[in-house]
């Protein structure tokens, strides 16, 4: 039998939605936060030569530079003001995450419930100030050194950048922080999900014209479509997928009153980490590439030449190193975002146990092993979502936006900002549905 939630989801329509005020501000107010973010995109840095930048850029583009201009939603392409995008804030955020895992005093924050999270909030706000301005003041000295990017070098160029792109930086946190509050979804994940979205219509175009040239066939295009298409598939299907553990409580008295026992689940995601391990595997193996690129290739000794050749995009050893990384981020993160032993003591505080599995350190020993084990099928599906599209772009020269890491980024914040749509909806019928319960009751009462 559905439950109540399910059945006000299959009446969900149109004008459900046309009711629901609050909703369609929450829409408006997500969708006006993108524009200006993307209109950031497309303001440059003080004091650069753009025509100068974006021929070096050119030949960066298959680097980290090219991951990090997708995540910008090409503004590190046009060395706009948001060109270190979100990054330094997402990069502070693990730091802190990593950091309250070995730190007792940070751990104890996090205990502490909403109090607790907003100091911890705080840290990452200025480790994101630290981190950005590190990687603001990198990217100075390294445009300085090109020959021709900076009309003016000097420590004028430095501080105007650090402070325009450190500027950009805490606007856009600050904007996803707003998203998140009086918008729809995740704000920080829309940011990215928009800078990747902004990009696919001109790598899609860029696909169709080397179709139309005759450098793609109408064959491996087609096989590009059906691929695509079946990894978002398989995307929707395992972020969706749980193991549920089955929780019983006893039966206990409040006062005079005995309630029965209850049943409920503890739901654990086949794929706990995310795109993070993409994201961290990706970086790590192209900055080699990325590094050697600004450097003087002649003046490096013939083994690092050869070691930088292996990891090129779409080498063997690169994708060896790529599924092993993945594999390995999955597990460490999944280690650090979950806590076995915190949930097993919570469940014990409130009564709760796994029928068969003795509370305390048994459940906790329990968890870990469920945990462990749903965790190397999510590690299996990152590694083939994000290898497969890589032996493709490799094999046939499609563009670096069609793959892996952008497809499940796309998909998985679609579905989180979807199902936040579908509870606003859901919310609004229920109000509905008591309104007209007050209104039937006043008139009984009459």
């Amino acid at each position: 039998m559905a439950s109540a939630a399910e059945q006000l989801a299959s009446n969900l329509n149109f004008s459900t939605f046309a009711k629901a005020e609050d909703l369609k501000k929450r829409l408006w107010f997500t969708l006006g936060a993108l524009l200006v973010y993307r209109l950031g995109t497309y303001i440059p840095l003080p004091g650069l030569n753009p025509d100068a930048f974006a021929q070096a850029f050119r030949g960066q583009s298959g680097g980290i530079l090219g991951l990090f201009n997708m995540f910008s939603g090409g503004a590190v392409e046009r060395m706009a003001i948001f060109a270190l995008g979100i990054m330094p804030y997402i990069s502070a955020s693990i730091i802190v995450q990593l950091m309250t895992s070995v730190v007792p005093s940070l751990e104890q924050l996090k205990k502490e419930g909403e109090q607790g999270r907003k100091i911890i909030n705080q840290y990452t706000r200025y480790g994101t100030v630290l981190l950005g301005t590190l990687q603001a003041y990198g990217i100075a000295v390294g445009l300085e050194s090109g020959a021709g990017l900076v009309n003016d070098p000097g420590w004028f160029f430095r501080i105007s950048t650090v402070i325009s792109l450190l500027g950009g930086t805490m606007f856009l946190m600050w904007l996803g922080e707003q998203i998140t509050s009086r918008g729809i979804g995740n704000g920080i994940s829309l940011i990215i999900f928009a800078g990747i979205v902004a990009a696919l219509p001109h790598a899609l175009a860029g696909t169709l014209e080397l179709g139309r040239t005759g450098a793609l066939s109408i064959g491996v295009i087609i096989a590009v479509v059906v691929m695509a298409v079946g990894v978002i598939a398989l995307i929707v299907f395992v972020e969706r997928a749980q193991r549920r553990l089955l929780i019983q409580y006893p039966k206990r008295q409040v006062g005079n009153r005995m309630f029965q026992g209850d049943t409920s689940h503890l739901p654990l995601k086949l794929n706990t980490a995310g795109v993070i391990p993409a994201i961290f595997a990706s970086s790590l193996l192209l900055l080699p590439a990325t590094l050697a690129g600004f450097s003087n290739t002649a003046e490096l000794p013939s083994w690092a030449t050869s070691a930088i050749a292996a990891l090129g995009h779409g080498r063997p050893l690169y994708m060896v190193l790529y599924a092993a990384m993945i594999a390995f981020f999955a597990f460490f993160y999944t280690a650090i975002v979950f806590n076995p032993k915190d949930t097993a003591d919570n469940l014990k505080k409130h009564g709760g146990f796994i029928p068969g599995i003795r509370p305390g350190e048994r459940t906790a020993e329990y968890i870990d092993y469920v945990l462990t084990r749903i965790t190397v099928i999510g590690a299996a599906y990152l590694m083939f979502v994000c290898i497969l599209p890589e032996i493709l772009i490799a094999q046939t020269g499609v563009p670096f936006y069609l793959g892996g890491t952008s497809l499940l980024i796309v998909v998985s914040v679609t579905l989180d900002t979807v199902a936040q749509i579908q509870g606003h909806l859901i919310a609004q019928q229920y109000e509905g549905l008591i309104k007209k319960s007050k209104l039937r009751g006043g008139k009984r009462g009459r």
